[in-house]
């Protein structure tokens, strides 16, 4: 199977030859092979000093990059935010943007799923703005459910060009959950946040895309609700918020693949040891009957020792053929 019928598999809750692996996001491209996903000059601060035909060939040189790092890593999917502090490619939609993708697929002989980004759902709020929004919830919700319809209409067209350009997965990255549960109650996230989320998984299946949807912390209490939207697959599975793959996978695997969940804090704190056993485990009770993608519980984040990276995907490619 080529990389992205292995990850179509997966998210299809089919039995590929064998276990795909991805990330969200790399941010460890230096610390492992030495080079920048992105060079200095495509950031947001440079690009505009470019000749056309130099941004032109440092487009196809960062695609030749992401390319060969993400062929490295035998990713089956590769995340198309190309730096967490570089050009926002996962916000506006440049003709940049375009251009990098063109030059991805003709490097990979498109034979690479490639994921963008398009979440349009209300997300925790930032702390300064979280009495802000408790209060409309009550004193505002109309304001609140327009608000919420026009950040999902954006979403959507957002997606639909993504999808003519062949981005064929789109990660929804919008998170919901603390370690302690949703920082809305399940009936408020079923009227102000369900709704929307449901309609942009809908409109991507639509399209032909593949929606995963990401949200860190405990989603228990909110994850029939996530299920319901339907997306292809639910990625974290936060195992720091106690979230536990084997009941996930037991209670939903039927209706839902899974991505995930080796342990962050593991990767950054544990033990070898500790590392080797929650990327055991992952595989152990992700990988049954299919409908699985190996993966951290959030990214491969800079500062997490690239070694431990390193040591996951060891046990991955011991542990993932069918």
């Amino acid at each position: 199977m080529t990389h992205k019928e292995r990850a179509f598999a997966a998210l299809d809750r089919q039995i590929p030859d064998r276990v795909p692996t991805f990330e969200l996001e790399f941010q460890l491209s230096e610390e492992m092979f030495g080079l920048p996903l992105v060079p200095e000059e495509l950031r947001r601060e440079n690009i505009g000093k470019l000749s056309a035909k130099e941004k032109d060939a440092k487009l196809f040189e960062t695609a030749q990059t992401a390319a060969y790092i993400y062929g490295e890593l035998d990713y089956s999917i590769i995340p198309l935010k190309v730096s967490a502090t570089g050009t926002n490619w996962e916000g506006n939609l440049p003709a940049e943007y375009f251009t990098y993708i063109k030059y991805l697929q003709e490097l990979t002989n498109n034979n690479v799923a490639l994921g963008g980004y398009g979440d349009g759902t209300f997300a925790i709020p930032d702390g300064d703005k979280m009495y802000e929004f408790a209060y409309r919830t009550v004193d505002d919700p109309d304001g609140l459910h327009a608000e919420a319809k026009v950040m999902a209409d954006s979403a959507i067209e957002r997606n639909k060009r993504l999808a003519a350009a062949g981005v064929e997965v789109i990660f929804l990255c919008a998170d919901y959950c603390y370690n302690s549960g949703p920082f809305l109650s399940p009936a408020m996230f079923s009227e102000f946040i369900q709704p929307y989320l449901y309609r942009i998984i809908d409109e991507g299946r639509k399209n032909g895309q593949y929606m995963i949807k990401h949200t860190d912390g405990n989603i228990m209490p909110i994850i029939d609700q996530l299920v319901d939207c339907k997306p292809h697959a639910l990625h974290s599975l936060d195992p720091m918020a106690g979230v536990d793959i084997k009941e996930v996978k037991e209670k939903y695997g039927d209706k839902v693949a899974l991505c995930g969940n080796v342990h962050c804090a593991a990767l950054q704190t544990g033990t070898d040891e500790e590392v080797i056993q929650s990327a055991e485990y992952c595989l152990t009770y992700g990988k049954p009957n299919g409908g699985y993608l190996f993966c951290t519980s959030n990214v491969p984040f800079k500062g997490m020792p690239p070694e431990r990276y390193r040591l996951i995907l060891d046990v991955w490619k011991r542990m993932r053929d069918s």
